[in-house]
């Protein structure tokens, strides 16, 4: 009889145990995330794993669970991924991949499965033009319009006329050559060739050759990551003196150290996280970046941030301004709560984020302006505000 008791009263502590289990996994909010933490993007994914690693595991009450994989910058493996986290571990909302190939590919994952994703790569085409797919993509890297823009202006406003270009061949680098295209001929400037090289090529000598036979005033390269310093290098290795510019996918310290005294005096538009200690007080992103910049210091090290790193850390900054919103829609893990995460995420208004204030709208997933970009250079071996 006794041990009948005893047997009652452990099915009942178990069930019990199973029961409040199964309601905190019902009341978690499960964020998915593939990224590039090997690879040729390596140097993107891992500060933004890193980045993981300081979010809140609770958020308005609701505890936060974060599934990371990694993608190897592979956007066949990216877009598995993407179908595991969202078929097995049920996960609320996607954040990746750090490429944009990847990010690309898993965008129909999203929209089919009806999971917000939150990209951390550059390319405008990953939110526009907007569509029934797109509209449940979102992403924190500043558009590659913005930053062409910029750069062109620099540009033509410091006597370049003509200008080379030497893109990866891949999405990333088709997209720069749209847009820098575009703002290239409204800043009356010429684009004397176009060349493209893999991110995994450990040679560009022809490339750069011909590239220095039409005898541009600067070279812009679109690349990201230290693959990017490739051709940078082997311009100065041949003799090349023109001002050379990069994008916004080189900035951070691994480029600065496998580039060495080869980047000297490149020129750069960046968030503002890049140079959050050398910003006035005035800037709004300043704070939010400086605080960032201390926590991912004091994990990682000194020195060891990296924009990349904050696109991420940006990424859930959105995700958490948009949970209330979700919550009055329905619980965590439901279809009603990740619809009314896509919708409080295309409603956020002048929110602060280390890179800029987004303000998102139906046709506008990004939202940054001018304040989510300024100019840089590299000097001494460090990223220096231009003013």
């Amino acid at each position: 009889m006794i041990k009948r008791r005893f047997a009652l009263a452990a099915a009942a502590t178990l069930i019990a145990a199973t029961f409040a289990q199964g309601k905190a996994q019902a009341d978690t909010i499960r964020v998915g995330v593939t990224i590039s933490t090997t690879g040729p993007a390596a140097s993107l994914g891992i500060p933004q794993r890193n980045s993981i690693a300081l979010l809140p595991k609770t958020i308005d009450g609701q505890a936060i669970e974060y599934i990371v994989l990694d993608d190897a910058a592979d956007a066949t493996r990216a877009v598995a991924n993407a179908r595991k986290l969202i078929d097995e571990d049920k996960v609320d909302v996607l954040i990746g991949s750090s490429t944009t190939p990847a990010s690309l590919a898993m965008i129909d994952v999203a929209a089919e499965k009806k999971v917000p994703m939150v990209s951390l790569a550059a390319s405008a085409r990953i939110i526009a033009p907007m569509d029934a797919n797109r509209a449940w993509v979102f992403k924190t890297p500043q558009n590659d319009s913005l930053m062409a823009t910029a750069i062109a202006t620099h540009m033509a406003s410091h006597g370049v006329k003509s200008v080379g270009f030497i893109a990866f061949n891949d999405a990333y680098g088709d997209g720069w050559l749209a847009e820098f295209t575009a703002a290239a001929q409204k800043a009356g400037l010429t684009i004397t060739n176009t060349e493209k090289f893999a991110r995994t090529d450990t040679s560009v000598t022809g490339q750069v050759l011909k590239t220095m036979a039409a005898k541009p005033d600067a070279v812009l390269i679109a690349g990201a990551g230290t693959p990017a310093a490739l051709p940078q290098k082997t311009l100065r290795e041949r003799g090349f003196t023109g001002v050379i510019y990069q994008t916004h996918g080189i900035a951070n310290n691994d480029f600065l150290r496998v580039g060495g005294k080869d980047v000297e005096g490149t020129i750069l538009p960046a968030g503002p996280i890049l140079v959050a200690a050398q910003l006035p007080d005035s800037n709004p992103s300043k704070k939010v970046a400086m605080d960032y910049v201390t926590r991912y210091e004091s994990a990682n090290g000194p020195g060891s941030v990296a924009t990349f790193g904050a696109h991420a850390f940006d990424a859930m900054l959105l995700v958490e301004a948009a949970i209330p919103a979700a919550l009055a829609k329905g619980k965590p893990g439901t279809a009603e709560f990740r619809a009314g995460l896509r919708d409080g995420l295309e409603g956020l208004h002048n929110v602060s984020l280390t890179h800029g204030i987004s303000t998102m709208s139906a046709t506008d997933h990004n939202g940054f302006d001018d304040r989510a970009r300024v100019m840089v250079t590299i000097k001494n071996g460090a990223w220096l505000l231009m003013k």
